[in-house]
């Protein structure tokens, strides 16, 4: 049956989720409109495609002990020098996304690894591009700002053309945000250009 290229991810809705991959193809990322936004919980892993079944149960069983969860993004950050990229940083939200791609590529699961580097959530808005284009994300997005509450996540799989596409969501199954707790639904500002 072969191979499929899948990922996990926490999609950044609209309209925070354009905004961003507008403003990533704006500063040169020829891989902007192939990516969704998002905050990833599994890198792109390449598994057998026959897999796929126990991999879907697997994220259906980590979301049904997931709670929906305040998501705060605020400010740029990159990691320059050892990677070529600038982000938007999540700074509310990020221990609940740790505790998520641990349950995700749990030793036990299907889609057990090992990352490159140690896990840090984040919206990535520039790779490697031109080094004036990443200071220019990281100037120009050092003010955004977005909230919402995040209720689920997603499996992607990479088409031959490097588009990511979405095959299932995967809903939290845990009670909702309490009121007082939920972020405010629609903020996200850019500065003027």
């Amino acid at each position: 049956m072969g191979t499929v290229t899948l990922g996990v991810s926490i999609a950044v809705p609209e309209p925070h989720g354009s905004l961003l991959q507008e403003r990533r193809a704006g500063f040169g990322d020829p891989a902007a409109h192939g990516i969704p936004t998002h905050v990833t919980l599994l890198p792109p892993t390449e598994v057998a495609a026959e897999a796929l079944p126990a991999i879907e149960a697997h994220l259906a069983e980590v979301a049904s002990g997931g709670r929906p969860f305040p998501m705060r993004l605020s400010g740029t950050g990159t990691f320059r020098p050892l990677s070529p990229v600038v982000f938007v940083k999540v700074v509310e939200g990020a221990e609940a996304c740790t505790w998520l791609q641990k349950q995700v590529r749990d030793a036990s699961g299907p889609v057990a690894r090992e990352l490159q580097f140690p896990y840090h959530p984040h919206v990535t808005v520039a790779h490697g591009i031109a080094e004036e284009a990443m200071d220019r994300a990281f100037e120009e997005l050092s003010s955004y700002e977005a909230a919402w509450s995040c209720t689920g996540f997603a499996l992607y799989e990479q088409g031959e053309d490097g588009v990511w596409r979405k095959l299932r969501e995967f809903p939290f199954a845990g009670p909702s945000v309490p009121p007082q707790a939920a972020a405010p639904a629609d903020r996200g500002t850019l500065p003027a250009r």
